[in-house]
């Protein structure tokens, strides 16, 4: 997993589950407008990395539910495609 704590302003990030379906229309969301984005399926991780990827989530989404999606310094948990499609418009990196 790539380190969502050194994010710029204009990175995007995803907080995933394999198996989530709503995680996975997020991420078709995504790859369909064409952005470039780094993620991570958190239920895939084990040991020192799960930890550290938790904790790194529950800084932006205390509620540790899935979707989460980091676009610069906004959060938007669950799926949510008007917020997304809004905070992309105003993101520079697409």
């Amino acid at each position: 997993m790539t380190n969502a704590g050194d994010a710029g302003n204009n990175r995007i990030f995803l907080f995933a589950l394999s198996t989530c379906i709503w995680c996975k229309k997020l991420k078709a969301l995504l790859d369909s407008l064409g952005v470039k984005y780094e993620f991570v399926f958190v239920d895939l991780l084990e040991g020192a990395e799960r930890e550290k990827t938790i904790k790194e989530l529950l800084k932006h989404n205390p509620s540790k539910s899935f979707p989460t999606l980091l676009v610069g310094p906004h959060a938007v948990v669950g799926y949510q495609e008007d917020k997304v499609r809004e905070l992309l418009a105003k993101c520079p990196r697409r």
